[in-house]
């Protein structure tokens, strides 16, 4: 017994040339959730950035977002796109939300050495307003029937129509925009309210508890996943998706070690101002 797979046409809108995909629709709705959220912050003077200001993070953010997927992805799980013009054409899927991240990360320097301002404060505001873009991300990779997980006999099987074997798998999709965007995301404001409502939150920590939570839930969320066809499994059947997420849990206990080694600090809202 398996779940029928919901048959959606990738494009939105197909007239002609003109065409709009649901991938792509699902990157600027996040963009656009993030926007709000980071603007929330601003109000709540946790982001300290004037409107302008914002306005180039944001830009930043999304810029190193593609940037990090897409050469993550190329030079890690198919290098075979290193030919030509392949690389460009994004719109045909192949990001790594872990090259993602680490672009993510170089913009939040960029952008905190240009305005001036503590890095860590961005990295919060990454972490905690990201996780929506995560969630459509994964709806996305869901309507293109893509990183389907592995054949399975549960009841909420599917068999996906890209699928070469037609056999029942897991929506494994749809498990990662639960785990990563719903739960993580949820956690993380919940995480954040505890933390400043008891004295003991840290910039840097909402950075540290996303890179910690996010590699947990995609290691998990990988047993169930069926790894690239290009890559398969690595050492001791772990996924590359695992490997990276490992690196993730890394970083983040190594992040939360070095901001509780900080003194405290009371966030004062202060309004960005561009370095001369």
């Amino acid at each position: 017994m398996t779940l029928p797979y919901p048959r959606i046409s990738p494009d939105l809108i197909h007239i002609g040339p003109l065409r709009i995909r649901w991938y792509g629709l699902m990157y600027v709705l996040g963009y656009i959730v993030a926007g709000r959220l980071c603007k929330k912050r601003m109000a709540q003077g946790t982001l300290p950035l004037t409107p302008e200001g914002l306005d180039t993070f944001l830009t930043a953010m999304f810029v190193g977002m593609l940037v990090g997927a897409r050469a993550i992805y190329v030079l890690v799980y198919d290098r075979s796109l290193l030919t030509g013009v392949e690389w460009l054409k994004v719109w045909h899927g192949g990001l790594s939300f872990h090259g993602a991240a680490l672009g993510m990360i170089i913009a939040c320097a960029w952008t905190a050495r240009h305005y001036r301002i503590p890095f860590h404060t961005l990295t919060d505001a990454l972490a905690l307003c990201a996780t929506p873009g995560l969630a459509f991300g994964r709806i996305g990779n869901f309507i293109n029937a893509e990183l389907y997980g592995r054949p399975t006999d549960v009841p909420w099987a599917m068999v996906f129509p890209t699928d070469p074997q037609q056999v029942p798998r897991h929506p494994s999709q749809l498990y990662e925009m639960l785990g990563e965007g719903v739960i993580l995301g949820s956690f993380l404001w919940w995480f954040e309210a505890k933390a400043r409502r008891e004295g003991w939150w840290r910039p840097g920590v909402g950075g540290s508890a996303f890179l910690i939570g996010y590699g947990v839930i995609r290691s998990l969320v990988e047993l169930t996943r069926q790894p690239d066809a290009q890559i398969g499994f690595l050492a001791f059947g772990i996924t590359m998706g695992q490997l990276l997420s490992s690196i993730m849990i890394i970083s983040g206990i190594l992040v939360a070690f070095y901001v509780y080694r900080q003194p405290p600090q009371t966030p004062k809202p202060v309004l960005a101002v561009k370095a001369a």
